[in-house]
């Protein structure tokens, strides 16, 4: 939904005025822009596609540390006071989390000194010194490759994607469900539901997904997983359900759960690869039961390149793209 100039657009307006000077190159450049690195006292750091830069003061982009822009603590407060429409308490629940979502599906990650509840949960968070803009990237068609090894007789299977973090598991995990969600050349549109614990999949800016994730998806957002599972198979009647990042007993266990309603499942998980996944608890539990028909195991092999290789359930290799 949101490329080209209208993304740049939606990350400058993070900013308040007085700073859009100093980003404006660097969100001329949107389309490889991954992350922007604000750290109290240090450089800014720019992260876009195959590289790691400093900021100047003038804006501009440069590998020398000693001509980076530092940032200070006041101006971090302007900056988070403004994504927070000045109105920081009403985004209170967000930050508590870690992070907030905003318009164009951009995510801000946050840190600082955590107030801690007496039974152990984070209450709230002060002295915010650390934020990280990670800018949202919808690649249409990012699962041409790969969609056509997730049919079988017109039936989808439960897949699992594997990678290590800033591969493009999501990426990938998004676009297929925006193509099982429209129907495709291999089957029908099927309803759709994805719980986005952590706002990454949909975007969801004040209820509404960022991202196009098809014409008949149902977004619960900011929920943990396993009991957005159940919400969803209770309220929303999905043919298939889709979650990021799995990992942990409950989940595990949620995933027996759907599969045995005859809903299936789309999921991501970390790992280096199916070697990695055979030697984790959760993993051994996955392909011991052989929940999951399709791995998809992704690997960076360049800066802008990323290997696909497909397993069936037998983990048998049948395609690279």
């Amino acid at each position: 939904m949101w490329t080209g100039m209208n993304r740049g657009k939606s990350i400058l307006q993070l900013f308040p005025d007085t700073y859009r000077g100093l980003f404006k190159e660097v969100i001329a450049q949107a389309e490889k822009l991954n992350e922007i690195r604000l750290r109290a006292g240090q450089p800014v750091i720019i992260i876009l596609k195959g590289g790691e830069y400093f900021l100047t003061g003038s804006g501009a982009l440069t590998k020398s540390e000693e001509m980076a822009e530092k940032i200070g603590q006041s101006d971090l407060e302007t900056i988070l006071n403004h994504i927070c429409n000045y109105s920081i308490y009403a985004y209170e629940d967000e930050i508590r989390q870690g992070f907030l979502t905003v318009q164009g599906g951009h995510r801000i990650g946050v840190a600082g000194q955590a107030i801690m509840r007496t039974e152990g949960e984070i209450k709230n968070m002060k002295y915010i010194s650390f934020l990280n803009i990670r800018i949202s990237h919808q690649i249409l068609g990012a699962a041409d490759s790969v969609l056509p090894f997730l049919y079988e007789n017109k039936k989808l299977c439960n897949t699992l994607l594997i990678s290590m973090p800033g591969v493009g598991k999501t990426t990938l995990l998004r676009d297929i469900v925006r193509q099982v969600s429209n129907g495709n050349r291999f089957a029908k549109g099927m309803t759709v539901g994805v719980v986005d614990e952590r706002s990454e999949i949909a975007g969801c800016y004040k209820g509404a997904a960022q991202n196009d994730l098809g014409i008949r998806t149902d977004v619960l957002d900011a929920c943990p997983k396993a009991l957005g599972m159940m919400m969803l198979l209770r309220s929303m009647a999905p043919k298939v359900i889709a979650v990021d990042e799995i990992g942990g007993g409950d989940d595990e266990k949620m995933i027996r759960q759907v599969t045995r309603c005859g809903v299936g499942v789309i999921a991501t998980i970390h790992g280096s690869g199916m070697d990695d996944l055979k030697s984790s608890c959760m993993g051994k539990n996955l392909l011991g039961e052989k929940i999951f028909e399709r791995y998809i195991v992704l690997e960076r092999t360049e800066p802008e390149k990323v290997k696909k290789t497909i397993y069936n359930k037998e983990f048998v290799k049948c395609f690279v793209c």
